[in-house]
């Protein structure tokens, strides 16, 4: 098993996740004015990078990436291209993130088994964040 290529797939997803929880981080703080699900979606995105922090060498991470020779990097598939609504932009967003942690939480085995569970745990919590911040969608359209 090669590492080098574990941490790169974990920096990458790292990076996916706190994208995508951000983009919502920002509806409810910017579009909704909802400073307490802003709040919950940004304590997540901390989270992570501390689970983060705490289990993988950031260091390694970044010397393992290579954005430029990404296979994945140009590709930029019909769906991505269009947004129907902002429900439409959140799901996508965060779908993404529940994803991306799904992979850390299955790579992370490789390199510290004690960060699955805590990757399991907020993932978890990213499902009840998206019922929340979709109910306030279709609240307040």
């Amino acid at each position: 098993m090669n590492k080098d290529k574990i941490y790169r797939i974990v920096d990458a997803n790292l990076n996916r996740a706190r994208e995508g929880i951000r983009v919502a981080e920002e509806v409810a703080r910017l579009y909704f004015n909802d400073a307490k699900l802003s709040s919950q979606f940004k304590a997540l995105r901390h989270q992570l990078t501390r689970v983060a922090k705490n289990n993988f060498e950031e260091k390694k991470m970044l010397s393992f990436r290579d954005s430029q020779k990404d296979v994945g990097r140009e590709g930029m598939g019909s769906l991505e291209k269009k947004r129907a609504d902002l429900e439409s932009v959140i799901q996508a967003n965060l779908r993404r993130s529940q994803e991306a942690v799904r992979v850390l939480e299955e790579f992370g085995k490789l390199i510290n088994e004690e960060s699955a569970l805590s990757f399991k745990k907020i993932r978890f919590r990213l499902y009840t964040l998206e019922q929340q911040i979709i109910k306030a969608i279709k609240k307040y359209p």
